[in-house]
């Protein structure tokens, strides 16, 4: 045993575990094929200390009983905290030409390899615990730390918060260039921009507070508070993002939008900038849009298979008018892209009409509105009728002019694709109809309607199965049963219901949930249904027909998803908690 494995050897001679503890591990091992050093901690008979002082010690290397106080603060952003986070490591402070690094796995050599190509430094590893590793990381790439560490430097320097000087000589567009730059502000937005990225949010809220610029994320639809900087910085940080956005920095009694491209770990950013006067100072938010994550497959965005089925059913149509349904940010769009990719082949003339165009979609004509210079959705609509067009992506129907010309694009052979702001799939059709398109044409251009919420995913890491209170469970049944739905049966002995709830971890920033996923209700136009539009029949006869045919509703869709553990009850009465139906 000492001579095939050198760190079981050093655990026997250190008396760590003894000859006694091995068999029955060595049983184990035949049976899962799991290594030793995973059942050694799976059976609690070696911590996380010993076996990174085992590896260290076998292979030559220096152990540190490492801190977040012992890692000099800029050695530690030469490398992206994503980079750090994949390979479990960060930088310890430089040592001429070679480089500290703690690694939780030191022999790891491609993780070498690419600190290296980044840093241009000589690696040299040194064992540490992964939880203290993982400590370290939270602590220096903690967007609060970094804006602190931001404004330190500029009283080091002698300067004022407010004073720095003009900060926008430098610029965000690589994120990874050693903090963007020495000007202090410059370093102080980097990092705030940075600090969204990496947290994955999609917005990022700039706004003054009394005597604080707050600095918030919006994370999976939800706003959370990033940090708080002196509100002296704030005519600088604005400044700044202005001039990079290349916006008016002298104008700032009318709002004003503007973008910024910029690069961050081998990815494109694209980040909308707008500003809005407001008391005690301008408001900035940035929109952050990754160009990178524009691959829209359908299998991908829509992960349900019988979703699946009925959205490609759907959209082999050669004409006619799909819409999507729901509020903002529900990711209407997402979904639009994921079927305009299924259907972009070589044979179709793609075209879309958008306010704004978020996301460049290869092989597919996109046009911006613009209606300060004349070109509206109706009047991108006309002169795209005369493209000849397959295929037509409408942003948004907002009024009786653009639905008009969408229905009668539909009518003449082409697939429109649209969204419009309504509760539920069965709206959409009395939504038409009170813009003023007639039933007649509305039951005759409509191939389906869908509406779709976004919820939350309970994190892996920490979720906690459960079984739920009785009386929550009959609430959680109420609220989420479909339209005429008899109430479940009694439990059998051993039927439990068992639910998902949220602890939070570092992993998911305390929150529980960690990513979304789309629930849908997809209303497909059958020939009953057609009819009960001729006949002028209401949203909920339409809604019940349409159960009848097979319709799954949101709150079931939704219901199926907590009882498969990817989301928690709260998500789900918070998102889908529709009382109409």
């Amino acid at each position: 045993m000492k001579e095939s494995d050198p760190i079981i050897s050093f655990l026997l001679d250190e008396k760590v575990v003894s000859p006694d503890d091995l068999p029955p591990l060595l049983a184990r091992r035949q049976q899962t094929g799991a290594s030793l050093l995973r059942l050694l901690q799976e059976q609690r008979l070696v911590d996380d200390d010993q076996l990174a002082r085992a590896v260290a010690a076998v292979n030559d290397l220096d152990f540190v009983n490492l801190s977040p106080e012992m890692i000099d603060p800029l050695v530690a952003h030469l490398i992206s905290h994503e980079m750090a986070n994949r390979h479990g490591l960060i930088p310890l402070r430089r040592e001429g030409d070679r480089l500290l690094v703690a690694m939780s796995a030191p022999l790891d050599l491609r993780a070498r390899d690419e600190v290296e190509l980044k840093t241009g430094y000589q690696v040299l590893p040194v064992a540490a615990t992964p939880p203290a590793v993982q400590q370290a990381i939270h602590y220096h790439f903690d967007v609060a730390n970094v804006t602190k560490q931001a404004i330190a430097s500029m009283r080091l320097k002698g300067q004022q918060v407010a004073g720095a000087g003009p900060a926008h000589t430098g610029s965000v567009a690589d994120l990874g260039s050693k903090e963007a730059s020495d000007n202090p502000i410059t370093k102080l937005v980097a990092s705030l921009v940075r600090g969204a990225i990496e947290a994955g949010a999609s917005d990022v809220h700039i706004e003054p507070q009394g005597s604080e610029l707050r600095v918030r994320y919006r994370v999976d639809g939800i706003l959370r508070r990033a940090v708080d900087v002196p509100i002296a910085a704030q005519p600088e940080v604005v400044s700044h993002l202005k001039i990079l956005a290349q916006m008016d920095i002298s104008e700032k009694r009318l709002p004003q939008d503007g973008h910024i491209s910029l690069r961050h770990e081998e990815h494109e950013y694209d980040l909308r900038v707008s500003s809005l006067p407001a008391v005690g100072g301008e408001k900035i938010v940035l929109r952050i849009l990754d160009q990178n994550a524009a691959r829209w497959s359908l299998d991908e965005v829509v992960t349900a298979p019988e979703d699946n089925r009925k959205f490609r059913e759907l959209a082999a149509h050669p004409y006619g008018m799909l819409l999507l349904t729901g509020p903002t940010g529900s990711g209407k769009t997402t979904t639009l892209y994921s079927v305009l990719q299924f259907v972009n082949t070589p044979q179709r003339n793609i075209v879309t009409v958008e306010d704004p165009v978020e996301y460049r979609l290869p092989g597919i004509t996109q046009v911006q509105v613009k209606p300060a210079a004349g070109v509206t959705f109706a009047s991108s609509l006309r002169s795209i009728l005369r493209q000849d067009p397959d295929v037509i992506l409408i942003g948004e129907i907002r009024d009786l002019e653009t639905a008009e010309i969408a229905v009668s694009a539909a009518l003449t052979g082409h697939l429109v694709l649209s969204t419009l702001h309504t509760n539920d799939a069965a709206g959409a059709i009395s939504r038409l109809i009170n813009l003023g398109i007639p039933p007649f044409l509305v039951a005759s251009a409509l191939l389906g309607a869908v509406a779709q919420r976004l919820i939350r995913t309970v994190c892996p890491r920490c979720k906690e199965v459960y079984v739920p209170d009785e009386s929550l469970c009959d609430l959680a049944w109420v609220r989420t049963a479909p339209v005429g739905a008899s109430p479940p049966p009694a439990d059998v002995p051993g039927d439990v219901p068992q639910w998902a709830r949220r602890r939070g971890c570092q992993y998911c920033s305390q929150t529980g949930y960690q990513g979304r996923r789309a629930v849908y209700e997809i209303l497909a136009v059958s020939p009953t249904i057609r009819h009960m539009i001729l006949d002028g029949r209401s949203d909920t006869a339409v809604k019940e027909q349409a159960i009848r045919e097979g319709m799954r509703t949101l709150r079931a869709n939704a219901l199926e998803e907590l009882q498969r553990h990817t989301t928690t009850v709260d998500e789900l009465l918070r998102v889908v908690d529709l009382k109409s139906e």
